[in-house]
């Protein structure tokens, strides 16, 4: 365990505690803004808003950090708006208010997002990325585990309770900000600078990226273009017969997988290569997706959440260690930023659309769709050269 330094340790209780605060509030947020007033459509635009927001931020920020050399701030400043956001949309109700506090907490993900991941980076070797990045997740995704199970806890001796449940959820935030003041930046002269950039300005890195960057980044963002929410595989669960608190349930259950498994799977990508997991783990993707169109079965659904959860360990922690070691250092919470950015993007273009094929031709058709494109991603992905940076490992 020494390649997890101090830094990753930290960062990684930091996302733990953040993603308990914000998963706690994740299974009722649709209803606690119903209860307010809000329409399933206007529900809709605020969540549309706040994550476009959140996805162009990503690569502004990113780029930023890397023109000032600083790291730590962003990553105090991004925990920090998450955190105050959580009390603000309880103590106003407010339509704009809760427009403003929902935008602040996405932003704050926008501005951390560079800089963080950067750091982890930083910390690692280019034989350690899926270790380092894959530790990261793991922690941060026991907090999807532990967020729902306190919020279900709570409601179950408070039901309606809503609004207490956003200020029990800065707890956890205010810990968060605590704790990233134990970061501190390596580079203290280049921290010094002061810089300005234009907002768009981490779009022409597509132009300057090198042209592994742009091979790797086409791909993810056409498998994410086709990668709806999970709110629909959810969906397919309860229109199969699975009642509100068992969907809950296997959505917990699914997180705890990821969990579990994205640090093992980290350490495997370093030993059998980056590239060969992540394309593994779009396999199981697909048969996830093929699974999910055709099954009613209860202890069926599990199986597939739970491959579900292999899938994520196998993917999102690993296709940023895979980013980070074919750009240049200097580069690196821009190159991460603006892929993030440009996922943010695709992926709401990517809920509109599954959720339309579903409206017009059925949850099968959406499902096999999804899962098809996918087939043909993972083709593209073993065009792929291996990059040298990884000791042919990638």
């Amino acid at each position: 365990m020494k390649y997890i330094t101090r830094a990753v340790w930290i960062l990684s209780i930091v996302s733990l505690l953040t993603d308990t605060a914000s998963e706690m509030l994740y299974p009722i947020m649709p209803i606690y803004l119903k209860t307010i007033g809000f329409s399933i459509v206007f529900i809709g635009i605020l969540e549309g808003v706040a994550e476009a927001t959140a996805g162009l931020s990503k690569g502004y920020f990113g780029k930023l950090s890397d023109l000032s050399g600083r790291r730590v701030p962003f990553v105090q400043l991004g925990y920090a708006f998450s955190s105050i956001s959580k009390p603000m949309m309880a103590i106003f109700t407010f339509p704009l208010w809760i427009f403003f506090a929902r935008t602040i907490d996405r932003l704050g993900k926008g501005i951390r997002t560079g800089a963080r991941d950067a750091i982890l980076s930083d910390e690692a070797t280019p034989k350690t990325k899926g270790k380092v990045f894959g530790f990261h997740r793991s922690m941060d995704t026991f907090g999807a585990v532990l967020g729902p199970s306190l919020a279900l806890l709570y409601l179950y001796f408070y039901p309606e309770d809503y609004k207490t449940l956003f200020f029990i959820a800065f707890i956890p935030g205010l810990l968060s900000v605590l704790t990233t003041f134990y970061l501190k930046d390596k580079n203290i002269s280049v921290a010094q600078r002061r810089v300005t950039t234009p907002f768009f300005s981490f779009l022409k890195y597509w132009k300057l990226s090198p042209p592994a960057y742009r091979k790797l980044v086409f791909g993810l963002l056409v498998f994410t273009l086709f990668n709806s929410s999970d709110v629909f595989l959810l969906l397919k669960a309860k229109e199969s017969g699975l009642d509100d608190t068992m969907v809950i349930g296997v959505y917990i259950f699914y997180n705890l997988v990821y969990a579990l498994f994205a640090f093992p799977i980290g350490i495997l990508a370093d030993k059998a290569g980056l590239k060969t997991i992540f394309i593994i783990g779009l396999g199981l993707f697909a048969a996830v997706y093929f699974g999910m169109s055709i099954n009613t079965n209860l202890v069926v659904f599990f199986g597939l959440f739970f491959l579900y959860g292999i899938y994520a360990s196998a993917t999102e922690g690993i296709s940023k260690a895979w980013i980070s070691n074919i750009t240049d250092k200097k580069d690196t919470a821009t190159a991460i930023g603006t892929y993030s950015g440009l996922q943010s993007i695709c992926a709401l273009f990517a809920s509109s659309l599954t959720g339309l094929i579903w409206y017009k031709f059925g949850a099968t058709t959406a499902f096999v769709l999804t899962a098809t494109v996918t087939l043909f991603v993972m083709v593209y992905f073993l065009t792929i050269p291996k990059p040298m940076s990884d000791g042919d490992k990638i």
